[in-house]
């Protein structure tokens, strides 16, 4: 029997919870430019989030949170953005914009994250030529950032992308606990924390968020009068409207989606998928998941067990696969050597995580790969 499930079904807060402050909108006619909802949404996450410290400043999308956070961070005569090839290009296409050069760095096989050791080589040989630094927490892990701050503290700059990390917490705590620079959050439909688009910028830096702000304004300082460069990267007061009500309900959001990976790692070990090879993305902390991402088996290709799935009506995706430096516009970028993210990138799967699924959905996409693995087996044994 054919089943249908969808990779996702993004599940925005519905408009009855968000109608009241669509009325504020009509009363003060104040539609975006840093207007009163978004004040509220800003003030609400800084509290709620970051316990008052440091300062937050909400975007169009993370897109530009990034663009801006590297335009205001990057050494001037620095060349290259040092950042994972494991990651979404829009993470290499806001170096691009920034004016630098991309160079790509292999992963840890161990978490997905950036390998410091090969940063630290290119940090060592490259020295001024490097204008920033861009980690990625993979997959909206909690990532120690330690290293990253002890660079940012020798005058390495650096720059967060957290796209899928907001609400991720270890010890109580997110990424700010080990890094006190600039961090960029999506806020993107398909993330957790979704609102349709949007993004934030967080830094325990005050000025810093002054000033990204007053870039993302077209740089205008007093008198609307532009003082260094800009762009427009202001949300509407809508998407913040949406914002202050996802908030009410995230903390919840944030369960279900952890009880679902539970559910996942619960029907892989008991049909034995673990015992043949298949492993599950090691995460730090409580992780407000995206998607739930697996390995399969070093023998398999994800491309295969994707087109599998999709036979039994099921929808999976393999991020980040290509993974940038395998991608037509990066093929000519300097890069490290790229053996464990070439072997994640051609084995990684990324299974249906929404918060409806129910659990007989689960053991049934977990059912099918199993039912993929025997089929390998059995293709091995008669090859």
């Amino acid at each position: 029997m054919r089943k249908s499930i969808p990779f996702l079904k993004p599940n925005l807060v519905k408009k009855e919870t968000y109608m009241k402050y669509l009325d504020v909108i009509d009363e003060t006619r104040i539609y975006s430019n840093y207007g009163n909802l978004n004040t509220q949404f800003e003030k609400r996450i800084l509290s709620e989030y970051f316990q008052n410290k440091g300062a937050v400043s909400t975007v169009s999308n993370a897109t530009i949170g990034l663009m801006l956070s590297i335009m205001l961070s990057k050494r001037k005569k620095g060349r290259y953005a040092i950042m994972p090839s494991f990651t979404f290009s829009a993470t290499a296409q806001a170096a691009l914009w920034c004016g630098l050069e991309p160079l790509f760095i292999d992963i840890r096989s161990k978490d997905w994250c950036m390998d410091e050791k090969l940063v630290q080589n290119y940090v060592d040989k490259l020295g001024e030529e490097i204008a920033v630094i861009v980690p990625y927490a993979t997959f909206g892990t909690v990532v120690d950032l330690s290293y990253y701050q002890n660079l940012m503290e020798l005058g390495v700059p650096v720059v967060v992308d957290a796209a899928a990390s907001f609400g991720s917490t270890y010890d109580g705590l997110g990424l700010e606990a080990t890094f006190s620079g600039p961090i960029v959050y999506s806020f993107h439909a398909t993330k957790a924390f979704g609102i349709g688009e949007g993004g934030l910028v967080y830094s325990q830096d005050e000025a810093f968020i002054e000033q990204l702000r007053k870039a993302g304004n077209f740089g205008f300082g007093p008198n609307r009068n532009s003082e260094q460069i800009g762009l427009n990267s202001k949300l509407t007061e809508y998407a913040a409207a949406i914002g202050l009500a996802s908030l009410d309900k995230y903390p919840e959001k944030i369960l279900i989606r952890q009880e679902i990976r539970r559910k996942y790692e619960k029907s892989m070990k008991e049909v034995g998928l673990f015992d043949h090879g298949w492993q599950l993305h090691l995460t730090r902390g409580n992780v407000a998941h995206q998607n739930v991402s697996v390995l399969s088996p070093d023998d398999c290709n994800a491309i295969d067990v994707v087109s599998f799935l999709e036979q039994s009506g099921i929808e999976a995706r393999t991020y980040f696969s290509p993974a940038c430096h395998q991608q037509s516009l990066f093929l000519n970028s300097n890069k490290s050597i790229m053996e464990t993210t070439e072997n994640i990138a051609r084995r990684i799967i990324n299974l249906p995580l929404w918060e409806e699924i129910s659990d007989q959905e689960i053991d049934f996409v977990v059912g099918q790969l199993r039912l993929f693995q025997s089929k390998q087996k059995e293709v091995i044994i008669n090859s």
